[in-house]
This record gives structure tokens, C-alpha cells and sequence, in this order.
């Protein structure tokens, strides 16, 4: 006997009320092994495999699969590998299944085998009508039996296979419910085994629990070969794509789509997107990287007066503890005062950004709305901050440069450790040492 966490997917020895990985309570439940293994060993017959010499193995490239979404692409590494295993999460309605049947229709030169557990037939065939997409090589099947998926898999012989979703799928031979942790393992198992024995590209649709994190064991992202998380707020019209994982690609890449009502658009310039071209105090544009791609974002910055016993500190889509850092840096190394200041940040565009190339940015849109001066949209600031209040260099600068001067931006702020390097660009480089340096010199107009 086995127990499990059904939220988290924690195994246990014994049963116990609250789980310590997702720290809930009840959720601990009893699974008992199958019948076909011993000991949580499955007993198969011999191998006819054997070991062989590094030397002896030839490598076999397969040629990508690629479709007509050029975002799509980028996610995955330069297009579909087949014999992949793909597992693409999101929230509920953010249009993971808009996205996968989009693409299949789009494959019209290969067999695809659209499997779904949650719609019919008809709801799909309502959501290609509305997307103004057709393909006759596009087969839909509802059902949730795994049996009955791969015996009609084995009989079209498909090039690529969608199932919507793995928690909605279930194995006879396993025991608990449909989307328990024993279904979601096996299942998992049993389609990985069929997507490399028959070289068939397979996409997974996951569900993903209340914290955000894809539902199930945490084996599941560790048996795929790619974890896609689709994010964006539901309100917003653009959606993003980020690669979590990728045996076949780099990770971090990130493709950024537009909702429309003929299904999700790939975005070729997000940049420009991302720029709102306004002229007041608190917005200062930096520089940062998704995976390969450079993207000029606008930070956005309010100031203003503590009318309450603790200042407030509200950060979307940056992470607050490192606000909280450049404030204190700033208060310190600068002299500005802001332990009596409200600052409210705002990264534009839905984007939710880890690059610390965006620190100088950040902090210079701090200083503009609490001096109520105005930075020059020409200009760009591309350095990490460090605890001194120097500017430290970052990684692949010629690229974010190319990309500000594709924009026409006029000048950009980096750290003096670039200076030994030869960055050919039509934009003025400044190349600054400290926060300070930095305030002092750079010219604000009223």
C-alpha cells in the first residue's frame, strides 16, 4: 500500500492528515499497486536490447515538423520533433485547446488525431468553424479510454497526436479514479512508450492546481520531453507561451500571441507592442531577455505620499522583494528619500519578467515619478543593479542593443564592464558606473 497526495502528488509510506509539500489538508490518499508489478517494480520479460559502446551508436537526426505559426515554432526550438512529448499548461479558458487545434488544422500536409475527453465532437467542430480553418487530414475523436486511443492511433497511423487533456483519460488496468495520480502516471507512461515506439509528435494538455503549477505528480514534467506554460490574464488580448522545458531547445523562449476572434495571432514585433509611447513622468524602457529573444519593455512607476502608518509596495508582473531591494539601494546609495513614499510598478503588456537587466530601468522610473520629471522616450537603460549601487554588465548586450536601435531609440545607459567590448551600433552608448553617476548626469526634461 501506497499514499499519495492528490494535489501535489507527495508519496507517503503511511497515511497522515496534512501534506508537507503542498501543505493541505485531506488530501492524502491510499493507492494500492497493480497487479503486474512487485515490490513497485513492473515485471516484464527480458530486453532484447543490450549494452552497447558510445562509439557504435549512429545518430539519427528526424527532420522537424514545422507549422505555420512561427511563435510556435520558436517555443518549441525551431519546430515539432517527432516522437516528442509535449505537455502545454494554463488556466482554464486562457486557450490551450484554441492554440493545439489551431495548429492541427494548420498541418494540412500530415495526419493529425484530435483526441478529447472534455468536448464533443460538434463543440470542436464549432470552434474550427469560428477559427475559419479547415483541414482533411484533421480526425477528431472523443474519448477517454486510453485502450481505445491508441488502438485507433495504431489503425490511422496519424504523424501527430493531440490528447485534450491527460486528467481526463483513464487506464483499465490501473486502479483510482479518472485524473487521480495512478491514471495520470500510467496513462502518461503508456503514451510516452507509443510516441517513441512509433516516432508520432504527441501534445498533452495539462490542467494546472490553485497555485499555478501543472496538476498531478511532479513526475509528469519530468517524463515529457517539453513543459509549455501558456500565461496572460484572461482580460488582456495577448497571451504568452513560455517553454519551461525543452530537451530539443533552448529554455525560457517565449512566443507572444493576440486573441482575436479568429483564434490566437502571433505577435512579430511584440516590442513595439509593448511600448506605449507616452511622455509623462514614471516610465523608463529597458531591455530584457526571453530565452533568445530581446524585448524593449516600458516600466511604469507611481511615487506619491504615504497617507498611512506603512508605505505600500505593489509590484505586477516584477517580483517584490527585488523592488523592495532597489528601493532600499536607491534610498541608501542616492540619498532619495522613499521610506514615507507609496511606489506602485508596473511591468506593461501582462509580461511577468525575471531579467535582472531590467534593475536600472525599474530604478530610474522610481526616480522620474518622485521627481515628476520626464525621461526622453529616446532613451534605454540596460545594467543590474547591485547592492552598492553599481551597474553590473549582462549577459548577450549586443543583442538588446540591436534590437533598441530596430526601435530608434537614441541612447542607451549600460555598465562600464561593457566597455571592452565592440558593440557597432548607430545608438550612443553611455556607458555609467553607479546609480548616482547616473541621476546626476542623465538629462530630464520638466
Amino acid at each position: 500500500m501506497t499514499f499519495f497526495c492528490t494535489n501535489c502528488g507527495l508519496e507517503y509510506v503511511k497515511w497522515q492528515g496534512k501534506c508537507d509539500g503542498c501543505k493541505e489538508w485531506n488530501r492524502v490518499t491510499q493507492f494500492s499497486t497493480s497487479g503486474n508489478t512487485k515490490r513497485g517494480i513492473i515485471v516484464t520479460q527480458r530486453s532484447a536490447n543490450h549494452p552497447k559502446r558510445l562509439e557504435e551508436i549512429q545518430p539519427t537526426t528526424s527532420k522537424r515538423l514545422l507549422s505555420e505559426d512561427a511563435e510556435f515554432n520558436r517555443v518549441l526550438g525551431g519546430g515539432i520533433v517527432p516522437g516528442s512529448l509535449v505537455l502545454l499548461g494554463g488556466e482554464p479558458g486562457i486557450g490551450k485547446s484554441t492554440l493545439l487545434l489551431q495548429m492541427a488544422l494548420e498541418l494540412k500536409a500530415i495526419k493529425v488525431l484530435y483526441v478529447s475527453g472534455e468536448e464533443t465532437e460538434n463543440q470542436i467542430k464549432i470552434r474550427a468553424s469560428r477559427l475559419g480553418l479547415s483541414s482533411p487530414n484533421c480526425f477528431l475523436l472523443q474519448e477517454s479510454a486510453l485502450v481505445q486511443i491508441l488502438k485507433h492511433a495504431n489503425d490511422l497511423e496519424p504523424t501527430l497526436l493531440v490528447i485534450d487533456s491527460i486528467q481526463t483519460l483513464y487506464d483499465e488496468e490501473e486502479e483510482g479514479s479518472v485524473g487521480s495520480i495512478n491514471q495520470i502516471k500510467a496513462c502518461t507512461t503508456r503514451l510516452l512508450q507509443y510516441a517513441k515506439s512509433t516516432d508520432v509528435a504527441l501534445f498533452l494538455i495539462g490542467h494546472i492546481n490553485k497555485d499555478g503549477g501543472l496538476a498531478g505528480p511532479k513526475l509528469l514534467e519530468h517524463m515529457v520531453d517539453t513543459v509549455l506554460q501558456f500565461e496572460g490574464d484572461k482580460s488582456c488580448l495577448y497571451r504568452m507561451v513560455r517553454t519551461i522545458k525543452n530537451r530539443f531547445g533552448p529554455t525560457s523562449e517565449l512566443g507572444i500571441y493576440e486573441m482575436k476572434v479568429t483564434g490566437l495571432h502571433g505577435v512579430n514585433n511584440p516590442s513595439s507592442m509593448l511600448l506605449s509611447q507616452q511622455d509623462y513622468p514614471g516610465i523608463a524602457i529597458g531591455a530584457c531577455l526571453e530565452g533568445t529573444r530581446p524585448l524593449m519593455l516600458e516600466s511604469q512607476s507611481l511615487v506619491t505620499a504615504t497617507r498611512y502608518g506603512n508605505p505600500q509596495r505593489n509590484a505586477t508582473g516584477y517580483d517584490p522583494r527585488r523592488l523592495n531591494m532597489l528601493l532600499a539601494v536607491l534610498e541608501k546609495r542616492t540619498g532619495l528619500r522613499l521610506h514615507d513614499r507609496d511606489v506602485f510598478l508596473n511591468i506593461t503588456g501582462g509580461l511577468r519578467v525575471d531579467d535582472t537587466a531590467l534593475d536600472l530601468a525599474i530604478c530610474m522610473a522610481v526616480v522620474s515619478s518622485l521627481k515628476d520629471k520626464v525621461i526622453c522616450n529616446s532613451k534605454c537603460f540596460i545594467a543590474e543593479v547591485g547592492l552598492g549601487g553599481e551597474l553590473r554588465g549582462v549577459q548577450r548586450i549586443e543583442h538588446r542593443i540591436a534590437e533598441a536601435e530596430k526601435l530608434g531609440f537614441k541612447e542607451a545607459f549600460v555598465a562600464t564592464q561593457h566597455q571592452q567590448l565592440s558593440i557597432s551600433s548607430n545608438i550612443e552608448i553611455n556607458f555609467i558606473k553607479n546609480l548616482k553617476d547616473l541621476i546626476s548626469s542623465i538629462c530630464v526634461k520638466a
